[in-house]
Order: C-alpha cells, then sequence, then structure tokens
C-alpha cells in the first residue's frame, strides 16, 4: 500500500512530464491556465452548490404563505435537496465516465441556471418542487464530482484544496443566507424576485466549465481519472512514493505507461483519447465493491447524519429564531452566521485532518458544538442566539471534513470516485426524513422542543460513526479483502 510498485509508472498533474533518456522528444508541457481555470470553476461551482437551498429558509415563511403550504409540505420541501442528491448523484460516476467529469459539472451549473430562474414563477407548490429538483440535481452530480476533480487535478493537494471549495462553498451558503431577505426588500418584498436573483450567480459559474470542455476536447474524458485510465493514485496522506521517472506523452500532451506490463492500458488510454490521468496504477473497477468496506459504510452515516443536521438548519433555523421574536431580517442574518463559520473552519479543517492519522478528535469537538447549540435553542433561543449560531456553524463543519475523509479513506482513483457516490447517495437517502420529520414535528406539536430534542439526539451516533469513518485505513484493502 505504501511501496513503490516498479512496474508502475506515476504521472503528476497537472506538473509537466519529465524526460528521460530513453523516451522520445516530447511536446511542450501544458500550459498552467487549464489548472487556473479549474479552481475557478471549483470556486463558482461550489459558491452556488447551497443558495437554492439557503435563499429558500431565509423566506420560507413567505414562501409557505404564497404556495399555501403546510408545515408537513414545507417539511417535504427541505427534504427535497437529500432526496434529488441521492436519487441523482448515484449517476454522476458514470456520467462522468461517458462524458468527463468538467462536461457533467458544466451541465449541472447549467440545471441549477435554468431551475432557479423558472422556480419562483412556475406557479403552484407541485411545479416549485419540480423546478426545486431541477436546480438540486444540478447540485447532486456536482456535489459528487468535486472531490473527484479535486483529486484528479490536485493529487498532493487534496486538503487544502478541499477546504478552498468548502471554503467557497460554505461563503455561498451564508451569502444567500444573510442577503436574501434585504434583496427581496429592496426588489419590493417580493419572495419572488428575491429568489430568482440567485439564477445570476449559477450563470456565471457556466463559464468557466464551457471553457474548460471546450479546451480539453470532445475526446477528452476526465472520467478516466476516476479509475478508466488504469492508474492509482496517492493517498492524500502521501504515504507513497514517487516514481523515478514519467512517461512519454501522447500527441495531446497525456503522460502514458510504457512499461511491458501497462502496455495494454496503455492502448486502451489512447484508444479512448484519455486525458492526463492519476498517479500510477489501479485495480480494476470491478475489483473493488465499495459495500464490503466497513469503513464507507461508517463514512455514509456520518455524512448522512451531518446532512442531516445541515439541512435542517438550512431549512429550519431561521424559522426557529422568527418564532422567538428574532426579526426576519435578523433571523436571516443569524442563519448566514451559521453559514459563515465554515469559511475559515472549512480551509482549517481539511489541513489539519490531513496531518492527523485519525479524524476522530475532530470528529467529538464539532459533535460537541452541535449539542451545545441545540440546547442553547431550547433554552433561550432569542437571549443567546448569536452564540448558537456559531457553535451550529462549527458543529457543521462536518461537511469538509466528510469530504476530506474521502480523499483520504480511498488510495486510487476508482475508490475516491466510488468513495464519493456511495457515501454521498447513501448519506443523502439517509438524510431524507429528517427535514421532514422536523416539519411534522413542528406542527403537530406546535412548538421547538421536539424538534430541537430529535437534532441533539441525532448528533450522538454521528459522532460515534464519524470516529470510526476516522481510522487510518483505506476502502481498497477492505473491499477488496
Amino acid at each position: 500500500m505504501g511501496l513503490m510498485v516498479p512496474q508502475e509508472t506515476r504521472t503528476p498533474t497537472p506538473s509537466p512530464p519529465i524526460r528521460t533518456g530513453s523516451t522520445a522528444p516530447e511536446p511542450p508541457a501544458p500550459r498552467a491556465w487549464p489548472a487556473r481555470l479549474v479552481v475557478a470553476g471549483i470556486v463558482l461551482a461550489a459558491l452556488n452548490l447551497r443558495p437554492a437551498i439557503t435563499s429558500l429558509g431565509a423566506l420560507l415563511e413567505e414562501v409557505r404563505d404564497g404556495l399555501g403550504m403546510s408545515g408537513s409540505v414545507a417539511g417535504l420541501l427541505t427534504s427535497v435537496p437529500p432526496l434529488c442528491f441521492a436519487v441523482f448523484g448515484v449517476t454522476a460516476p458514470r456520467l462522468a465516465r461517458r462524458f468527463g467529469p468538467a462536461a457533467v459539472v458544466c451541465a449541472g451549473m447549467v440545471a441549477i441556471t435554468a431551475g432557479l430562474a423558472v422556480r419562483p414563477y412556475i406557479g403552484g407548490t407541485a411545479g416549485f418542487l419540480a423546478a426545486s429538483a431541477l436546480a438540486l440535481m444540478g447540485i447532486a452530480v456536482s456535489n459528487v464530482l468535486m472531490p473527484v476533480i479535486v483529486k484528479r487535478w490536485f493529487p498532493d493537494r487534496v486538503g487544502s484544496m478541499t477546504g478552498l471549495y468548502s471554503m467557497a462553498l460554505a461563503l455561498g451558503t451564508s451569502v444567500a443566507a444573510a442577503a436574501t431577505v434585504p434583496m427581496t426588500d429592496a426588489l419590493g418584498g417580493d419572495w419572488h424576485s428575491g429568489l430568482v436573483v440567485w439564477a445570476g450567480l449559477a450563470a456565471a459559474a457556466v463559464v468557466p466549465w464551457i471553457l474548460l470542455v471546450r479546451a480539453r476536447g470532445t475526446g477528452d474524458r476526465d472520467g478516466a481519472a476516476s479509475g478508466a485510465a488504469g492508474t492509482r493514485d496517492r493517498t492524500p496522506t502521501a504515504r507513497t512514493e514517487p516514481a523515478p521517472s514519467s512517461p512519454p506523452a501522447t500527441a495531446a500532451g497525456t503522460p502514458q505507461p510504457t512499461t511491458a506490463s501497462t502496455s495494454a492500458s496503455t492502448s486502451a488510454s489512447t484508444a479512448a483519447a484519455v486525458a492526463p490521468s492519476l498517479p500510477g496504477h489501479e485495480p480494476d473497477d470491478g475489483a473493488l465493491r465499495i459495500t464490503r468496506s466497513r469503513t464507507a459504510w461508517a463514512l455514509a452515516v456520518f455524512f448522512g447524519l451531518q446532512a442531516t443536521a445541515a439541512y435542517i438548519t438550512m431549512g429550519w433555523m431561521a424559522q426557529i429564531f422568527r418564532d422567538a421574536g428574532v426579526a426576519a431580517g435578523t433571523a436571516g442574518l443569524l442563519l448566514a452566521v451559521t453559514m459563515v463559520m465554515g469559511v475559515p473552519l472549512a480551509f482549517v479543517i481539511p489541513r489539519l485532518a490531513t496531518r492527523l492519522p485519525r479524524q476522530g478528535p475532530i470528529v467529538v469537538v464539532l459533535g460537541l458544538c452541535g449539542l451545545a447549540g441545540y440546547a442553547g435553542l431550547y433554552l433561550a433561543p432569542a437571549a443567546g442566539a448569536w452564540a448558537w449560531a456559531l457553535l451550529l456553524g462549527i458543529s457543521n463543519c462536518a461537511f469538509p471534513l466528510a469530504l476530506t475523509m474521502v480523499g483520504m479513506r480511498a488510495r486510487t482513483g476508482t475508490g475516491v470516485a466510488k468513495l464519493s457516490a456511495f457515501a454521498q447517495s447513501a448519506g443523502y437517502l439517509i438524510s431524507i426524513p429528517g427535514p421532514l420529520l422536523v416539519g411534522v414535528l413542528y406542527q403537530h406539536s406546535g412548538g421547538w422542543g421536539l424538534p430541537l430534542a430529535l437534532m441533539a439526539g441525532l448528533m450522538v451516533p454521528q459522532i460515534g460513526v464519524g470516529i470510526l469513518a476516522g481510522r487510518d485505513r483505506t476502502v481498497e484493502d477492505e473491499a477488496t479483502a
């Protein structure tokens, strides 16, 4: 696992290949601008992965009144995000192998733009749900493919790039929560206008991905970086050794293996016009049965429970504060504070996590902050509102930690793609009942005592499975054992 195999070649991406005396002259190394374009695309995509949800949370009362929703139907609405993420997220690896991750993310940004543009004006609860589902479908595939793209382009900087992505995600989440109510007021107090403005941000995110897809060409299948090219990746903890040299490049500038033992995969990669791939040689796709890995299951449950807490927070926290007597604008700002905590912490936590052999201690700290925040919301929701918002913001940083562990718990590109799809799809399935149940309990109990007890109770198993998911092992070793 941590040893260099002589017949394997590792091709750092996007670093220029190293010339050897036995190889033919290589074409010039690719320019740095594609990598910069990827970074811009990742940041803009991440900014758009939550405004569809938090902008609605800030105006949930107005939307409920406008569409005539009951508390239970509103709970269903807040359950639509994890449902879409589970249903559509599982298709992301297959789409990526067929079209390439960049093309799939580009299509996802288009879907987000279209969904947010038509959602406020389509009319009726059913149409509102359908348009929301369209936007969330784009979010779902992008959610799954972001770790794959990070691992493929920045294999030696998984922690820092995941942190950058998570920071942008948290920034988009918090800005949407804070700005939606003031923008709605500035646009005449119409909630339709307050929601539609976020389609503009999504449209801006389409641009770098279109440029990247066009630059890499229709024959470029970045999805091969998730395993189809037959190459091994290093873990983010850098337990493998670099290869002594890099192979020659194809005419397209794609590094390819040259040893006899890898000639078959070279031919397959060349025939498929595969893009620069992850370092090393991967096992066959069929050899990795992700459902046989206990770590994969622990990570999926951890992902599901943190997603439950996150979507309950995004969908209902502003309403909790409003019911406690806090003004609508202040309630939106409190939600924004909760979300903005992820901006600095989403950069710090992944970097810290990659330096620790086990991530259990981080899981425990985040869980305890969540328990304290829920207790505060129950005991003094208005008096200590800012403190509870800060504590729940820290607790919600379990999301970037989960993304980091996806990269750390898989050794290969195939493992990252499969683990990302499995953990997110299964995790979002687990999280579906949470927001809906909160809405039902709120409607039938007439208060927030029972919903908050549910939220605090779910934090305990989240801590337990997070400790299991944070153990120093990889899914390849477990799934193929």
